[in-house]
């Protein structure tokens, strides 16, 4: 776990994280080499129980998160959301199951729509452990005090949401939340730390696939909770013993990989709008879900609460499941597949992919329509991205 006693320095995210120095070389390395190991001797007994009861600093055994790669890594983490604390997991879900069984025992609230993956561990694990969780709209947020009047809840949501980008009020669910004794746990992975900070706006936990944005490059699995140091302790004892911790060889890629993090999340950014207003005057394209288009609904409150709208959208193809189908079958540059965040772009159909389990019905309830199509936009030549959405739409 990151140092708690570090506090956030005053330079931008950028400077923050190419300058993140927590061991430094001896033979000059501007980055610390890989510590791929599992174990530490000590000189003698009294050393090791002064590391152990916390006299001097340390590290023990890796599977415990005292390992130089991973800590740096965490300083890191923490310091792009500006939390006092991060943890490093071995995935998202990783990160997300241990944060719910942690903070979430006393009932889980989950407010708009969810990761499928998220969705089935409340269903299938939480439930069947006794915890309580309930499932409120987008619509239906307003009822969220009627289900908090029991305090010690945790309410979970994830803004902008997969795979229609609707954006929650972080401000709003925090306030109303912390009046009922609740704390709040945001799901980042979509927006990215370049562009929202959700503890700033008043949640108290942040969560991201590092596997997306933070990785960028689709090379690892990985996951993080940024928080204060109170709330990450208890967090940090659950990795542990449930052996959730990331390899110490992932957590210097992924180091590498955030030091490039905001040039990546800019262009992102820029080529997903361009592709979103071409989309919008595209005639076979009946909606295009965006959070950085006026036209969009949250684009307001995206505006406020966001500082880029993120490298995510979903159009509407004209024709439903089987148009869809075809034009994701036509693209070239646009691989058919799975995840994002990645410097490739990638397409997948939210009704044959994270949505296939739900009846049409749910999906249509969800503002999830049979030509649904979610892109996520990479970082190669935008006249190419766009002329490759074009000629499948033809």
């Amino acid at each position: 776990m990151s140092n708690p006693a570090s506090k956030p320095d005053q330079h931008g995210p950028a400077t923050r994280i190419i300058h993140n120095r927590r061991h430094q070389d001896s033979f000059g390395s501007p980055y610390s080499p890989i510590y791929n190991t599992t174990t530490y001797r000590f000189n003698n007994t009294a050393a090791l129980l002064d590391m152990i009861e916390g006299r001097r600093e340390g590290c023990l055994y890796t599977r415990w998160g005292t390992n130089p790669s991973i800590q740096e890594l965490e300083q890191g983490l923490a310091g792009l959301e500006q939390a006092e604390a991060a943890l490093a997991f071995a995935s998202g879900m990783a990160a997300i199951s241990a944060t719910l069984l942690t903070h979430g025992r006393n009932g889980i609230v989950c407010v708009g729509d969810l990761y499928g993956g998220t969705q089935a561990f409340l269903i299938d694990q939480c439930q069947a452990l006794g915890i309580p969780v309930t499932f409120l709209f987008r619509e239906e947020q307003h009822q969220l005090a009627d289900h908090l009047k029991q305090p010690g809840k945790l309410v979970y949501f994830e803004t902008p949401a997969n795979p229609n980008m609707a954006i929650l009020d972080i401000h709003a669910i925090a306030e109303t939340a912390h009046k009922h004794g609740a704390l709040v746990a945001v799901d980042n992975t979509f927006a990215s730390p370049i562009n929202q900070k959700p503890l700033g706006l008043g949640a108290d936990l942040v969560l991201h696939s590092a596997s997306k944005y933070l990785g960028g490059h689709s090379d690892i699995t990985a996951g993080a909770l940024m928080t204060s140091a109170e709330l990450a302790k208890p967090v940090g004892t659950w990795r542990k013993n449930l052996g959730q911790l990331i390899a110490p060889e992932t957590a210097a890629l992924l180091s590498r990989s955030l030091r490039t993090l905001p040039v990546r999340i800019r262009q992102h950014n820029e080529n997903a709008m361009a592709v979103a207003q071409a989309m919008e005057a595209h005639p076979k394209v009946t909606h295009v879900f965006y959070p950085g288009l006026p036209s969009f609904e949250g684009h307001d409150l995206a505006n406020k609460q966001m500082t880029g709208f993120g490298g995510m959208l979903s159009i509407e193809v004209e024709g439903g499941q089987a148009a869809a189908a075809r034009v994701a079958d036509s693209l070239k540059v646009f691989l058919l597949a799975t995840s994002l965040g990645g410097v490739e772009s990638l397409v997948s159909q939210p009704s044959a992919t994270s949505h296939h389990g739900l009846s049409r019905e749910e999906r249509l309830k969800r503002g999830i329509g049979d030509g649904m199509l979610r892109l996520s936009v990479g970082l190669e030549d935008t006249a190419d991205l766009i002329a490759d959405l074009t000629q499948a739409l033809g």
